[in-house]
């Protein structure tokens, strides 16, 4: 995985990016189907995902980011809850076992917050009982992929820049019914139009990605409600460009969340190793 120094309170943290997946075929919005009466205005329902998330005030989450470098497929899969009124959530991510198939990593507790990643159970050197925070505007890529999963308010406010959407038609995302949309979006313009807490985040993520259109695929139930969404991104590491695929879907919407952020005694000011 590639290694990343970020500057914290007190010293200097390395953060391992999860980075690298196939490129997705079929990323272009060609081919869709007519739309149906129930379709609307596929622009202005994507550009609306993180309203609709808003207005739903929370739900349950999972998350999936897959990676493929050197000829080796990974998954890291994350699962948690998040309250889409307080932009705050917490997950728990998964790392995928060694390449000899060795599976020594613990989860690793996620806290979601505004302009801000806490991580627990992150990096050798870290005492078991200490978090490490991460500024998200001062990632290059905006805490998209950092953390192994795209915040999931986060994911939708990225859908504020589409530049090109067309509806595919009808589909079942866990049993529900739902209109799927798939797209391009521009993450500059969503830094732009989004929502005042995470346009930081998303300016750096402009910067730091080798492209700034997205394709994405984008599925709504019938109150508007994303259910899931897969974005692909170009990001740009050490020299190189690699392909990251980000997928949430988000369920039982209304769940109760609760997220409490770690005290200042009990963040890490040292350094971690990836």
């Amino acid at each position: 995985m590639v290694v990343q120094q970020h500057r914290v309170k007190g010293g200097a943290t390395a953060v391992a990016v999860a980075a690298g997946l196939i490129a997705c075929a079929g990323c272009s919005g060609g081919g869709a189907v007519a739309e149906d009466q129930q379709g609307g205005d596929p622009l202005a329902t994507v550009r609306g995902a993180a309203d609709g998330l808003v207005a739903a005030g929370s739900s349950e989450a999972r998350t999936s980011m897959v990676m493929a470098t050197g000829g080796t497929r990974v998954t890291i899969r994350g699962e948690g809850a998040y309250d889409f009124k307080k932009r705050m959530g917490q997950l728990k991510v998964l790392l995928p076992p060694d390449p000899d198939g060795a599976d020594k990593h613990r989860p690793i507790t996620e806290l979601l917050a505004p302009g801000a990643l806490y991580m627990k159970n992150r990096g050798a050197g870290v005492p078991a009982d200490k978090w490490v925070r991460i500024d998200t505007a001062t990632l290059d890529d905006g805490n998209l992929v950092t953390g192994g999963a795209t915040d999931p308010l986060v994911a939708a406010e990225l859908l504020r820049g589409a530049k090109e959407a067309a509806y595919v038609g009808r589909a079942d995302v866990a049993g529900t019914g739902v209109r799927h949309y798939r797209g391009v979006t521009d993450i500059a313009r969503a830094a732009r139009v989004a929502s005042p807490h995470v346009r930081g985040a998303l300016s750096a993520a402009a910067k730091g990605f080798a492209k700034d259109a997205v394709p994405f695929d984008a599925y709504l139930d019938d109150q508007g409600r994303l259910r899931k969404v897969r974005h692909r991104f170009d990001f740009a590491n050490a020299g190189r460009t690699v392909a990251v695929a980000s997928t949430t879907l988000l369920y039982a919407f209304g769940a109760p969340v609760e997220v409490r952020l770690p005290a200042a005694r009990d963040i890490y000011a040292g350094k971690i190793q990836a």
